[in-house]
């Protein structure tokens, strides 16, 4: 049996999906990863998984050019013929389902992590693309043998009411999965240091870049020795992301400590008390909130989609803060700051729920399930890694 993956950028394979890859793999279901050139697709060959790439720009608006990768792309499936193809991302999503359908791929699953740039922005772009995409997803996601993975119910319920997806072809699965016996709680924490904020994400200003950078300018100027990181890179393909330029001069003025892309987030988290990401971009459920919450870290977001998947409630096991507030965010560093004993309590429960709930394992199990309803034969992996997750 053959399972295609099909994402945008290498990165996001290698990084969210090379889990399931191995325990596909472990069980002798051969996985082919395919996406557009980049500097992670290389290292699939050290784990024995083929990645052929394609010639997909996110950015691109010429009809031709689009036209062309769908050919690139249904001529490839034809060619290596697998059982089931599971496609990431609004752009991956569209466009592996038409490339399957042409292609005749038995079985089609299209995850959908956050509605992204086009339904979270407001520019004149995003705004002219929105009833083109929506057409485009109405015609393709839910069409023929397939199903569609959301990560929140907030977009379930999105696709439903605007009748892109029958809610019989949606499965609601909470996140990509966090290994949450790599990503531990750290024990030995200074108690006099500094307190150490992180914010891990692409420099998208819906991530709420700007009101990070804002809030620290702020408990600087009030004389606090809060600590404030930055850890990812601006993404090229996307609008609204920052220049590096911006994050270069945000470092030289001392307001955050840019990282750039950091390789081991575990060892990274070991060292901060504070996960913040005030978020107001269409999430499915962050990564790096469920990273943050698997090594015990405070969260502190937003009460927006996705978001509240992992801080259910203020003061229970996170502190959520107002989209677009950079006073609301500076304000509840502040408290963290200076009640310590909070930061411990929020980060415990924190831990506590993404054991529960976000744990790789389980993730991997509910996504193999869906894998069954549309495999003509049964896998036989799933038993196994949810048996391993409940020990």
């Amino acid at each position: 049996m053959r399972i295609a993956f099909f994402a945008n950028t290498d990165w996001y394979l290698y990084n969210f999906r090379l889990s399931t890859a191995k325990h596909l793999q472990a069980h002798g279901i051969e996985v082919l990863m395919i996406s557009p050139e980049g500097e992670f697709g290389e290292r699939f060959a050290q784990h024995g998984i083929r990645w052929i790439t394609l010639p997909l720009d996110r950015a691109s608006l010429n009809p031709l050019r689009e036209a062309g990768t769908i050919r690139h792309l249904t001529a490839l499936l034809r060619r290596e013929a697998p059982d089931l193809i599971h496609n990431f991302t609004v752009k991956c999503a569209v466009y592996g389902a038409l490339a399957a359908r042409f292609a005749r791929v038995p079985a089609v699953v299209n995850a959908v992590a956050g509605m992204g740039y086009v339904y979270a922005s407001n520019g004149m772009k995003a705004r002219i693309l929105r009833p083109v995409v929506s057409l485009l997803m109405r015609g393709t996601l839910g069409a023929g043998h397939s199903r569609v993975i959301l990560q929140n119910p907030d977009d379930a319920a999105a696709l439903t009411d605007s009748r892109l997806v029958a809610p019989d072809r949606i499965r609601v699965i909470r996140s990509s999965g966090v290994d949450t016996e790599r990503f531990q709680p750290c024990d030995d924490v200074e108690a006099q240091r500094p307190l150490r904020v992180l914010l891990a994400a692409r420099l998208l200003r819906e991530k709420g870049i700007g009101e990070y950078v804002e809030a620290a300018r702020m408990l600087q100027a009030r004389g606090r020795k809060v600590e404030f990181l930055l850890a990812g890179t601006p993404d090229p393909g996307n609008p609204s992301s920052y220049a590096r330029e911006d994050a270069e001069q945000w470092h030289r003025e001392g307001l955050v400590e840019w990282l750039g892309h950091v390789d081991d987030m575990p060892s990274l988290l070991r060292t901060v008390d504070v996960m913040a990401l005030p978020s107001y971009y269409r999430e499915g459920v962050p990564r790096c909130l469920i990273e943050g919450a698997a090594s015990g870290l405070c969260i502190v977001t937003t009460d927006l989609p996705g978001c509240r998947e992992v801080v259910t409630a203020h003061g229970v096991d996170g502190l959520q803060v107002p989209p677009r507030d950079a006073p609301s965010l500076a304000a509840l560093l502040m408290q963290l700051d200076d009640d310590r004993g909070l930061v411990r309590r929020l980060g415990a429960k924190a831990r506590e729920r993404a054991v529960r709930h976000f744990d790789e394992r389980l993730v991997i199990g509910r996504t193999l399930e869906v894998y069954e309803e549309l495999l003509a034969q049964p896998l036989g992996v799933r038993d196994a890694i949810l048996e391993c997750a409940r020990e």
